[in-house]
């Protein structure tokens, strides 16, 4: 079941449903089980060593899947500046047709995707910078809301405004992104003119997601009220799993607000890989999530969720239009 949009069109996807790029989470076998579920997943480059290491991905996610996929490329702000070059490199030998972008603008790695006949996807959470990004010749925008996991930017307006805002003004295809997780979300998306859903931390919570089942169980008996935001003091805000470590970086950022040295220690990535890969603790680390845990109730098979979910969403739109308006 599925319905024709522009995110299926452009990915060449069956239904209008993304797995968006996750740090350690989007990894081959959970891209794979994303494609063959009709739904489109990428791979995170970021969370690959080296660009090289990126191409074994690729290929292993081929050796899983017939279906399209495609690479995500998150433009980091901070720290050490990854090899985007050798990336880009990367994705255009190896045959990738659609790239997901997100955090800042793209502009300078657009070009080199166009020219290679590469569709790229980028997501931001701001319809001025999705206007910035348009004018560097992206092809569609995933909007992604305060309720968000990860960085939802600094402007805190959620989904409800910034989807039909977008829908309106921006003049490319637009995808819903933050905190999705069901299918009466992707029929209300659909009424308001999106083109489909971008999913996140709903993917975690799957059978062929990775991580440990301690970590989706989690989710699983979270509640909508268990995210909370941090490094918010030094502008880059994260909403992320509540638990004793980043309540303790919320502790610190009052102590010492705009001193990220005093935070570092906390929020370093590979401690919450520690967390998702070998300890399960889930009061260890800071890691993000979106405020869609509240509506995730199981961990089923990727093919389970997405067809629960355009089950659900067809129900909803015979709904809609069943109604007497």
């Amino acid at each position: 079941m599925g319905f024709r949009t522009a995110l299926t069109e452009l990915t060449g996807c069956k239904v209008p449903l993304m797995c968006g790029g996750m740090h350690y989470v989007g990894y081959a076998e959970l891209v794979a089980a994303v494609a063959n579920a009709g739904a489109f997943g990428v791979i995170t480059a970021l969370t690959q060593p080296n660009p090289e290491a990126l191409r074994a991905e690729i290929r292993k996610c081929r050796s899983l899947t017939d279906q399209p996929f495609g690479v995500n490329i998150t433009l980091l702000p901070v720290g050490v500046k990854p090899d985007y070059d050798g990336i880009a490199r990367v994705i255009i030998e190896e045959g990738i047709k659609v790239v997901e972008t997100a955090g800042r603008n793209p502009e300078a790695h657009v070009a080199k995707f166009k020219e290679a006949g590469i569709k790229v996807i980028h997501k931001c959470t701001a319809i001025r910078h999705a206007m910035s990004a348009i004018k560097s010749g992206v092809d569609m925008i995933s909007i992604d809301g305060f309720e968000c996991g990860g960085h939802p930017g600094e402007d805190d307006v959620t989904n409800w405004v910034l989807l039909p805002k977008a829908v309106k003004s921006l003049g490319v295809p637009v995808i819903v992104s933050g905190a999705c997780a069901n299918g009466q979300q992707l029929a209300a998306a659909l009424a308001m003119g999106a083109a489909g859903m971008n999913m996140g931390t709903r993917w975690i919570a799957t059978e062929e997601c990775t991580v440990l089942d301690g970590v989706k169980q989690a989710l699983v008996k979270a509640s909508e009220r268990d995210t909370m935001l941090v490094m918010r003091s030094v502008g880059n805000t994260e909403r992320v799993f509540k638990n004793a470590a980043s309540k303790k970086v919320g502790q610190v950022e009052k102590e010492h607000p705009g001193d990220f040295e005093k935070i570092r220690p906390y929020v370093a990535g590979l401690e919450y890989k520690k967390t998702f890969y070998e300890t399960g603790d889930m009061e260890s680390s800071v890691w993000s999530c979106g405020q869609s845990i509240g509506l995730i109730d199981s961990a089923p098979s990727c093919k389970e969720l997405v067809d629960t979910i355009m089950s659900d969403c067809a129900s909803c739109l015979s709904n809609f239009q069943a109604a007497k308006l």
